[in-house]
């Protein structure tokens, strides 16, 4: 490895230092004094803090990112890495904060105690975790970040972007943090393959792009996942769902229904699908397949797929359509594809249609019916040339309910439409709708005003699957009472 051992160095350079997991080298490289390790590797897993920071720290000069700088290189050259990766990530981070603090002392560099902290605070991000980023995944209350090259971050919060005093020290520090997070699923990031989509230990889906493709540094997007699931329950207190909809949801995920959440861009589709999973009985086997493995179903038996890209040379790749027509034969009682982007669709569809009856699946569409233009169109991609009413008609023959999510202008998330497929006339496909939500205006500080509504039916088109299920009863109770209220 490297560094210096013995006596050499500051303050406790022989104690027993923490390690640096095999993000050290990715943390090393923004260091041009620095030695580099051949390969980065994954992070110890982060420490998760209970709250918040409560302090805002404020943006930081030049001078702040030299004196980083020569504390970073002369920690490198006193820590000893063999001692290091023996301890637990607690105890790395109090040994990096020891020697830190001797260094400040012995070079006598002229900071506040909250200077001080804050330094400490980053070396140990950028040795252990994801450097500046640390403090945002920290965040709970924190949906996306958006990092737009080295000087430029955003945030989402309470469903507004506003921007984040986060900066980084170089484009350099930025691409080796990308690097470090796709690591770790096995993927590669730099100017050959400058896109790669990936995720965080948490599930967070992370995308980069990188030079050439993006102009003014590498883009790092990250969606955050909150560390507490979100549940139906939560979604009524929220106002995205009435409990009577809430009720007609569980039904829907308990009954077997072949289930299309539709939604644009961060309208919680992901978040839907999760809350809905939870509703299928835990004796079911369950397949997932995803190109990012985000879902987390708690059922006992589930086996989760990810696509893979392809590998330098161009090989290896592994499609979504090759997973699902994989998990065919693996015997599946549902299949839940994470998101549906292309002509993966009409395997799915085939998979409705054969005896996994309450697969689901997401698709990007504002509406119900755009999410059933946007299958045929997905179909047509992939090279079928079925007569269009041939195709309208397996789609019509095999989902039963499409859910809507949708992001309203004022940051809120709503559930806005649970329509059923009925069947065909003519050349159209039929939907009817049991439940919408109306938008009546807006109050003083701009937040949407609106109500769910139902539409009055009273015997969906499912219901003698639910009758089969004995759900019916609870079924008719709670469409009597979307009707009252």
């Amino acid at each position: 490895m490297f560094g210096k051992r013995g006596n050499e160095g500051f303050g406790r350079a022989g104690a027993k230092i923490a390690a640096v997991p095999p993000a050290m080298p990715a943390a090393v490289m923004e260091h041009p004094g620095a030695p580099v390790l051949s390969e980065p590797a994954a992070p110890a897993p982060r420490p998760q803090p209970s709250a918040p920071p409560a302090r805002r720290r404020s943006p930081r000069a030049d001078d702040y990112y030299d004196t980083k700088s020569q504390v970073f290189s002369a920690l490198i050259d006193t820590i000893d890495l063999s001692q290091l990766a023996k301890l637990d990530n607690e105890s790395a981070r109090e040994e990096i904060r020891d020697i830190v603090n001797d260094i400040i002392t012995i070079k006598n560099f002229a900071m506040s105690i909250a200077e001080q902290e804050e330094l400490l605070d980053d070396i140990c991000n950028d040795v252990l975790g994801y450097g500046p980023l640390e403090p945002l995944l920290a965040r709970d209350d924190i949906a996306d970040i958006m990092v737009n090259g080295a000087g430029q971050t955003f945030i989402e919060v309470g469903g507004k972007v506003e921007e984040s005093d986060v900066r980084f020290r170089d484009n350099a520090q930025l691409l080796s943090i990308c690097q470090r997070i796709v690591s770790q699923v096995g993927r590669r990031v730099d100017e050959s393959s400058p896109i790669c989509d990936a995720r965080l230990p948490d599930g967070s889906r992370v995308n980069v792009i990188a030079p050439p493709l993006a102009i003014d540094g590498t883009a790092l997007t990250i969606r955050k996942f909150k560390k507490d699931k979100l549940t139906l329950e939560q979604l009524v207190r929220f106002g995205s769902i009435t409990p009577e909809g809430s009720v007609l949801l569980q039904i829907i995920g308990r009954v077997r229904c072949n289930i299309v959440i539709s939604g644009g861009t961060g309208s919680g589709k992901t978040t839907l699908l999760n809350c809905l999973t939870r509703y299928i009985d835990s004796d079911e086997r369950i397949i997932t397949c995803e190109d990012s493995a985000e879902l987390q179903l708690q059922q006992p038996h589930v086996v989760r797929l990810e696509t893979r890209p392809p590998n330098i040379e161009g090989e290896g790749e592994i499609t979504m359509r090759d997973l699902i027509k994989n998990c065919l034969r693996m015997r599946p009682e549902r299949i839940i594809v994470g998101e549906v982007r292309g002509p993966e669709v009409f395997d799915l569809l085939q998979a409705m249609n054969t005896g996994h009856d309450g697969s689901m699946g997401t698709i990007h569409a504002n509406t119900p019916r755009e999410c059933l233009s946007r299958m045929e169109s997905m179909i047509a991609m992939g090279g079928y040339t079925l007569p269009a009413k041939t195709v309208r008609e397996i789609i019509a023959g095999s989902v039963d309910v499409i859910i809507q999510a949708s992001r309203l202008r004022d940051g809120s998330r709503r559930i806005t439409h649970i329509t059923e497929v009925t069947g065909m006339e003519g050349d159209v496909i039929v939907t009817q709708d049991l439940m919408r939500y109306e938008i009546d205006g807006e109050d003083a500080n701009g937040r949407i005003i609106g109500r769910h509504v139902s539409t009055g039916i009273g015997r969906p088109h499912f219901w003698d699957r639910a009758r089969y299920f004995n759900e019916d009863k609870r079924l008719a109770a709670t469409l009597d009472a979307m009707e009252k209220n």
